[in-house]
């Protein structure tokens, strides 16, 4: 069930950012499954009510995890996710991201929008200092997200994670709070 705007952590002209919630499971499922040609052979988000228990609480749960759903201006719609994974305060103050957009929002650049959100609440209010990106080198839509919200290539990683049943190769993406732009 579509969230309305007050509950946004931050908003565009097209999209909102909120935390995931354990109860947006049914429209987050339903979304997963009308996408699974999307999101294969680089993304498998959890397409059952199971799934989605365990995935939602991780990210609500885990103090190194930060969940967040990308939501259209408006009716409040997801559009796709986008999580901090691996988050090291201290010296690091890092984080992974991680991200999929829904098939009928994908193209359409709220994506970007939104992680352009998620970035900047990830660099003020969560006072990390970089973000990384490990994407498949054929994921071309992966990669230009990455690249268009200005992450810097830094490297690859043969064998880093296992997708799909095998090993897959990344390359590694990173952005630095002196990196973004002041507005």
């Amino acid at each position: 069930m579509p969230h309305p705007a007050s509950r946004f952590l931050a908003e565009g002209p097209h999209v909102g950012i909120r935390p995931i919630t354990r109860a947006d499971g049914t429209e987050f499922t339903a979304r997963a499954l009308e996408s699974k040609d999307l999101h294969h052979p680089w993304l498998f988000p959890p397409d059952n009510a199971r799934a989605y228990g365990s995935y939602a609480g991780r990210l609500i749960d885990d103090p190194t995890k930060a969940g967040f759903l990308v939501c259209e201006q408006g009716d409040g719609s997801l559009a796709g996710f986008i999580n901090i994974n691996n988050i090291v305060q201290g010296a690091f103050q890092c984080g992974a991201l991680g991200y999929g957009a829904f098939a009928h929002a994908a193209g359409r650049g709220l994506m970007r929008e939104g992680l352009g959100l998620v970035i900047d609440h990830a660099f003020g209010p969560m006072r990390l200092h970089r973000l990384e990106i490990n994407v498949q080198p054929g994921n071309a839509a992966s990669i230009a997200l990455a690249r268009s919200s200005g992450f810097r290539p830094e490297g690859f990683s043969p064998a880093m994670l296992f997708i799909d049943g095998a090993w897959r190769d990344h390359e590694r993406w990173a952005l630095t709070v002196e990196m973004r732009p002041r507005s």
